[in-house]
């Protein structure tokens, strides 16, 4: 049964294609490709008896319904049943070898739908056109626009009572789906809108692209490690290029939020604790979702999420309350956002949590005043999944017609998959609420409709030849791999790497030694299956055969029978150990808060198990947050994070351990010592009794009794094979007035002797002010390739903006007085130089 096989269904009703790849390497491996749906299966058991193959398994996008099969294979045939999700067990019968495509059938029939030529309308243009088709609309066509379906009935929280898209779209009812996998079902379902509903209006395909489609790419938390802004913006091209091709064409990202605690499990989605560097980032997604023309079908819309403040949820527990200042949320959770705009995103998306006692949802001052008269944001507002709902739930509305009032007021545009906008029909027969204010919120849907280029070429983005092209192709997976290298980070490392000989016998031992669990949440890719695992990864280094043992000793959270005894045995015989620890892909992600943030205790008592062996031992972390680290660098020799590198997983992490790579990342999250210390970020205040050298051991000041403040790892932290050393910061001047510029100048020297690059941090401390500012905030960086031996002066440019923020006065501004600059490798070591701003 080893091999390839097929079956293929095609009737009048359906078309569908499976394919069975069965390996053995050593144990059995199944993996299942679908078409025209590619519905991404995970196979969880395998069992084969002579000649008949039983697997279970999920699809991540319905984790709770149970996929079977039971499948006996003769010379060239197969047959048996099949249990796919919300469908009875079916029979099917099927042949060897891959079996043909339907894309094809599908290629050939767009050709007669896509218009060649088509000239991009401009403004003017665009503003008559929507004109003219707003006056023909009705109110039950213009709340439908302001209204998304689901591709299927399947719902990701409460139940949804609605409608199956198809009499939605056909009615009028729906101007965007959500999860459309797949370009058959995107043609299907767009065919229904632009032939059979009242006005023919195309349909948006939404989608959360959020770290990669079919090729998948370091969670956004790992890429932001890489402090690299033009890999993680090509990486965002790749994606939208493989999402477009499917015919998604509005992405539910990037996400923007500045996280500052590990409890909160979207930490994973974003670029850290710090503003500054969230900016840059937010930029370069932006930028690389939607490329430099909207109208082009390799680029999909940017969705800015969460706006705003959703990473400030109380305890770290996701949809909890957010309490903050407006200094607060215009110093720390707003630049990242403003960032976003004015790279030109599209689209923003509310967050779930209250501001000032309101949800976001229907927070006039903050979606209608902030948002779109004081950032001049012009585009779609889109409500995350239920949040219109969630403003009864929170207690701001009796029901949720009242809702839906509250939620048109703060002018959010469209309802993601839930159906109280559809109340808003009675609000306008009742004068409660204005038809001009569902004109306002259908002109900035149509308009961007147009902007893409659906509304004159409704399928464009429909491309199963490009899908057969892009997704997971060798281009893209180079790419992954070359960001998952940068995204590494070096936390601890007492010379026992790079590993220097092949000739050395190394065990893996752990749940994530030889597993496809590396690409981490928000993945939906097809190609699960094909994730480079570490036991891969370091076999292509030239470790087989007797000189790699692997066990993996536990599972994630369980036990394994006669796992820990297994793994201590090949411990002892290995000359080095690769300890493979860390959280399952379900551990982070939204609805995914841990209150306690140490490795899950099964782990703990293996890895204490393996330490007490003698040997050489090297941590090799696979997670979505920070975590509590003290027990492992007291006993490690070295600490690798990795976080979830994506599709070329194993290949970076060996490349890393076999000195292939130099590693270079930095943290974009704060690792705390203790889970008591969270939420912990390195720009803090100071307090009024700031904790100091000469005073850490008094009682009344800002600290624990029973340990330090500090971090383990702080923000900007990440080591190398090589040394770095940092010269006293030079000053242009000590003075300069709001016109003048500073140049702060450092030589950075590779004392190592390997190649290295080290990203030159820059921050800036407004020692006073109108009201009081951080200890320390990060305002540049210059990521530089140093040789061995070799010396660099670095120069950072200190102007009014880099000093400006929200004060007292309510006003963005920088205030006389004095200042510190402090240059390093990390926010903690650091060198200092002061200067006057007058």
């Amino acid at each position: 049964m080893i091999g390839t096989w097929h079956f293929l269904l095609k009737t009048p009703e359906a078309k569908l294609k499976m394919q069975f790849i069965i390996e053995k390497q050593p144990t059995y491996k199944l993996s299942v490709v679908m078409e025209p749906v590619p519905l991404p299966i995970e196979i969880n058991t395998i069992t084969v008896k002579e000649n008949v193959l039983t697997a279970n398994g999920t699809s991540p996008l319905v984790p709770d319904e149970p996929i079977e099969f039971e499948l006996t294979f003769e010379d060239q045939e197969f047959y048996g049943k099949i249990k796919l999700p919300y469908q009875e067990a079916f029979s099917i019968k099927g042949a060897k070898g891959p079996g043909p495509s339907l894309a094809d059938d599908l290629i050939a029939e767009l050709a007669t739908y896509r218009k060649q030529g088509v000239k991009q309308r401009n403004d003017a243009e665009i503003r008559q056109a929507v004109e003219e088709l707003l006056g023909k609309m009705s109110v039950t066509e213009k709340i439908g626009q302001m209204s998304q379906c689901m591709a299927s009935n399947i719902s990701l929280g409460s139940e949804i009572e609605s409608d199956p898209p198809e009499k939605l779209i056909t009615d009028g009812r729906v101007g965007s789906v959500l999860g459309a996998l797949g370009s058959s079902r995107a043609f299907d379902l767009q065919k229904i809108a632009v032939e059979q509903s009242p006005n023919g209006i195309p349909l948006f395909f939404n989608f959360d692209v959020i770290h990669g489609f079919q090729t998948i790419f370091p969670v956004p938390l790992a890429w932001s490690c890489s402090w690299n802004m033009e890999a993680i913006r090509e990486a965002c091209a790749i994606s939208a290029k493989e999402a477009s091709a499917s015919g998604i064409n509005y992405n539910h990202g990037p996400m923007v939020d500045v996280t500052r605690d590990p409890r909160w499990g979207r930490v994973v989605e974003g670029a850290g604790e710090d503003p500054y560097l969230g900016k840059l980032i937010a930029q370069a997604q932006v930028e690389g979702y939607q490329g430099n023309d909207l109208s082009d079908p390799d680029t999909i819309i940017a969705c800015l999420k969460h706006f705003i403040a959703y990473g400030a949820a109380e305890a770290g527990r996701d949809y909890n309350t957010v309490d903050i200042s407006e200094g607060t949320l215009r110093n720390v959770y707003l630049p990242p956002f403003q960032a976003g705009i004015e790279a030109g995103a599209r689209s923003v998306m509310n967050s779930f949590n209250i501001y000032q006692g309101v949800p976001v949802a229907g927070n006039r001052y903050l979606l209608n005043d902030l948002l779109r008269k004081e950032l001049g944001f012009e585009g779609v507002l889109l409500s995350d999944y239920g949040a219109i709902d969630e403003i009864v739930a929170h207690g701001n509305a009796k029901d949720s017609k009242e809702a839906a009032k509250k939620a048109l007021d703060a002018s959010l545009d469209i309802e993601m998959v839930t159906r109280s906008y559809d109340q808003l029909a009675d609000l306008i027969e009742q004068n409660v609420v204005l038809e001009e204010q569902l004109n306002e919120a259908v002109r900035r849907i149509l308009t961007l409709k147009y902007k893409i280029g659906i509304m004159d070429n409704p399928f464009g983005y429909i491309r199963p030849e490009k899908e057969q092209e892009y997704h997971f192709s060798a281009k893209h997976l180079e790419e992954s791999r070359r960001l998952a290298e940068q995204s590494i980070v070096l936390l601890k490392n007492n010379d026992v790497l790079p590993i220097a000989s092949t000739d050395q016998k190394v065990a893996i031992i752990g749940p994530f030694g030889d597993t496809s669990d590396l690409l981490g949440p928000w993945q939906y890719s097809r190609y699960t299956e094909e994730t480079v695992t570490l036991r891969q990864g370091i076999e292509q280094q030239g470790i087989s055969g007797s000189n790699l043992l692997i066990e993996a000793g536990c599972h994630v959270e369980e036990a394994m029978d006669g796992g820990l005894e297994r793994a201590i045995t090949a411990a002892e015989q290995a000359d080095i150990i690769i300890l493979a620890l860390g959280e399952s892909s379900e551990m982070s992600g939204e609805a995914a808060s841990r209150m306690d943030i140490s490795l899950p205790k099964v782990q703990q008592e293996l890895a204490e198990a393996i330490v007490r062996i003698g040997k050489p031992t090297v941590l090799v972390l696979t997670n979505g947050r920070p975590l509590v680290l003290d027990w492992f660098e007291r006993h490690m020799d070295a600490i690798v994070e990795t976080w979830f590198l994506g599709s070329q997983a194993g290949h970076a992490i060996a490349d890393v351990l076999f000195g292939k790579y130099n590693p270079s990342g930095k943290l974009t999250m704060s690792f705390p010592t203790h889970l008591g210390q969270v939420p912990m970020y390195y720009n803090h205040f100071s307090t009024g009794r700031p904790v100091t050298e000469k005073n850490k051991n008094d009682k009344f000041f800002s600290r624990y009794i029973d340990g330090s403040n500090e971090p383990l790892y702080p923000f900007g932290y990440g080591l190398s094979y090589t040394t770095i050393e940092y010269s006293e910061i030079r000053l242009s001047q000590k003075q300069m007035t709001t016109l003048e510029t500073i140049i702060a100048s450092v030589k950075v020297t590779n004392t190592g002797v390997v190649s290295g690059e080290e990203i030159v941090q820059m921050y800036i401390q407004d020692v006073y002010g109108s009201v009081v500012r951080p200890v320390k905030e990060l305002k540049g960086f210059k990521k530089v390739t140093l040789a061995a031996g070799e010396t660099q002066e670095i120069h950072f440019h200190i102007t009014e903006a880099d000093l400006a923020y929200w004060n007292a006065d309510k006003e963005l501004a920088a205030e006389p007085g004095d200042f510190k600059v402090y240059i390093g490798s990390n926010s903690r070591d650091v060198k200092q130089a002061d200067f006057e701003l007058s």
